[in-house]
């Protein structure tokens, strides 16, 4: 790693699970790295340090961490890793994170709010509603600015100021809307490997994406209306058999759009089962918590693009309805437009 690059400044807006791991792994590694957090998380971290605990090690780094991006100044990157339906909300707040050269990266769940940016054909530009309601990501980040970010990390925030994971490996895939293999991505690359995390450079982040969101679309909801982890659920064989159609509409949905996802369904279930059983989703998380859930963007924006393509999703609008419903009954239902099922 070259100097100029360990002198490459990041911010990470949203310090939680993901977050949270990233910036204390590229804190560890002598990156320059600023924290966006807020509330009794933030505390910690300012008094304590924030502490990361993993099969292979346990350790606390004192990166810098406000509340308040305009203490901060422009960045070179910004890595977004709130809940989706977060993102509309702090792009006014975030603006001092973005200089002329700033690059965006969306670590977050679900469909991303630049999708359709430089896609050849008849959707080049077109807006996801579920996503990005109003339009504020596209308008006042740009999606000139945005590089995609798929993360497979399993980890939550188990105590203020603490994010523990049970991943035996990190994974990270990042590209560009145009398939281009980028100055900005290499250096990103070289950083986040050189912090210890594995990442690929990815030609077609589109169909990447909907690989993950395929796994997203399946456990996230179906683990807030059982209450059950991964493992529990693909213990169930009638479990195992929504999953498993949940996961073929999402397939149908991105090979409408071109993105040509391949059928790993197996391969999915079988990595859960060997590496991940014992985890709850992040809307467990959030469902135990009373937190919001992050509904729209990851099964809303699936059912939405189906509809945008003509792609019948029976599962995956039923899912949607009841988890919606789930959520509004316990106040945890985020006020974002409704997209109803067809």
């Amino acid at each position: 790693m070259s100097a100029s690059e360990k002198k490459t400044s990041i911010a990470i807006y949203g310090a939680g699970a993901i977050g949270g791991h990233l910036g204390a792994m590229l804190s560890k590694a002598g990156f320059e790295v600023s924290l966006i957090a807020r509330g009794d998380h933030l505390k910690a971290i300012e008094q304590h340090g924030l502490r990361l605990i993993a099969q292979d090690q346990d350790f606390i780094t004192k990166p810098r961490v406000t509340d308040d991006p305009s203490q901060l100044g422009p960045h070179d990157y910004v890595i977004m890793s709130l809940k989706s339906y977060q993102a509309p909300e702090v792009v006014e707040q975030m603006q001092p994170l973005l200089g002329e050269n700033t690059t965006v990266a969306t670590a977050m769940n679900g469909i991303p709010w630049w999708y359709f940016y430089k896609l050849p054909g008849q959707w080049e530009n077109h807006r996801i509603t579920s996503v990005d309601p109003e339009g504020k990501q596209w308008m006042s980040i740009g999606p000139e600015r945005a590089i995609g970010c798929i993360t497979y990390v399993a980890s939550e925030v188990i105590e203020p100021g603490v994010v523990k994971t049970i991943s035996p490996s990190y994974q990270y895939q990042i590209g560009e809307p145009d398939g281009s293999e980028s100055l900005r991505c290499k250096t990103l690359q070289r950083m986040i490997v050189s912090a210890g995390i594995n990442c690929d450079i990815r030609p077609s982040i589109r169909r990447d994406i909907w690989i993950k969101v395929m796994g997203n679309v399946a456990y996230n909801p179906t683990s807030a209306l059982t209450v059950a982890h991964t493992g529990a659920m693909l213990d169930d064989p009638s479990m195992e058999q929504v999953l498993r159609k949940l996961m073929a509409e999402v397939l149908a949905v991105g090979k409408a759009l071109g993105a040509n996802p391949e059928d790993r369904i197996d391969a999915r279930l079988n990595t859960t089962r060997e590496r991940a059983a014992a985890h709850k989703t992040s809307m467990l998380q959030d469902l135990e918590r009373g937190r919001s859930l992050e509904i729209m963007p990851i099964i809303g924006a699936t059912s939405e693009l189906a509809q945008l393509v003509n792609v019948e999703t029976p599962t995956i609008d039923t899912v949607l309805a009841l988890v919606r419903l789930r959520a509004k009954m316990t106040g945890q239902l985020p006020n974002v437009p409704n997209n109803p099922p067809r």
